[in-house]
């Protein structure tokens, strides 16, 4: 007689066969995605990588970029520190001008990072991430905080420059450490406002437009050149307003020492960050249409 035949493998709740061992179950059950809040911190440390990269191959723009704040402390700073037509509390004018130039290259670089992005989605590389399980707020984070080591960068210039120049400035690392966050979380919002641009505009074109509409105002309409006290009305309110001004407001009292509201700053540089965030991780897939 023959024997019985063997009874089938008894099968688990979900399906899958329980005599299988893990990596063949693997095969047949996909693993689970992950969730965005652990796929955050790899976009984004990957997203800075990349930008170092870019910068260890090709330091053009870095130093181009150090021409402009260059030529601010050594022309502009240096003439009116003997002219001293602007009030700055006792220390000299190019000491209370190098947090805001600081604060300036910063903001020149981020807030034409939508470029890259709309570039990136003529070239078809916006559709693929899309296609990946990553969040898109994941994909905004870790494009915005690569602006935010662009700019870190572009500060550490400015800060060699300022001090060649005869700057008094901290070299307190708590300090430096607490620079370097404001510089980071101002240029998180600014580069998140340059790609909400991109998500309304959609063209590179129009967003350079918008770019250099706003750049100047931003820089006018904030306490980097002059103190919000010797502004018209209208200016002051605009300066409340503006995220810059809370930037400059935390390096000049990190660097110099001068009073600030740092709890105030920083928290308002916190907020503007994550509204930025939200609001070009919304308009992300408008862009790639």
């Amino acid at each position: 007689m023959s024997e019985a035949p063997a009874e089938p493998p008894t099968g688990s709740a979900d399906g899958t066969p329980a005599t299988l061992d893990p990596g063949t179950a693997l095969l047949l059950r996909p693993p689970q995605p992950r969730p965005g809040w652990r796929l955050l911190p790899a976009r984004v440390v990957a997203m800075c990588a990349v930008e170092l990269q870019k910068l260890r191959h090709d330091r053009t723009e870095l130093y181009t970029r150090a021409v402009q704040p260059a030529l601010w402390l050594l022309i502009f700073g240096q003439t009116f520190t003997r002219i001293r037509a602007i009030p700055t509390g006792g220390i000299p004018y190019v000491d209370y001008l190098a947090p805001g130039i600081i604060a300036q290259s910063a903001m020149f670089i981020a807030i034409f990072y939508g470029i890259q992005i709309i570039w990136e989605r003529d070239a078809g590389i916006l559709n693929k991430l899309l296609v990946t399980p990553t969040p898109r707020s994941a994909l905004i984070t870790g494009k915005a905080f690569a602006a935010g080591v662009k700019s870190l960068i572009q500060a550490v210039v400015v800060i060699v420059i300022a001090a060649v120049l005869g700057v008094a400035l901290t070299w307190n690392p708590l300090k430096l450490l607490g620079v370097a966050l404001a510089v980071v979380l101002a240029s998180v919002f600014f580069s998140c406002l340059s790609m909400t641009i991109a998500g309304i505009v959609l063209s590179r074109d129009r967003l350079m437009g918008f770019g250099q509409a706003i750049t100047m105002p931003l820089f006018f309409g904030s306490n980097a050149l002059y103190p919000v006290s010797v502004m018209p009305g209208w200016l002051q309110a605009v300066s409340r307003f503006n995220p810059l001004s809370y930037q400059v407001d935390a390096l000049r009292g990190l660097l110099l020492g001068t009073p600030a509201h740092l709890a105030a700053d920083f928290g308002v540089l916190a907020v503007a960050a994550a509204l930025g965030i939200t609001a070009a991780s919304s308009l992300l897939g408008r862009l790639a249409r």
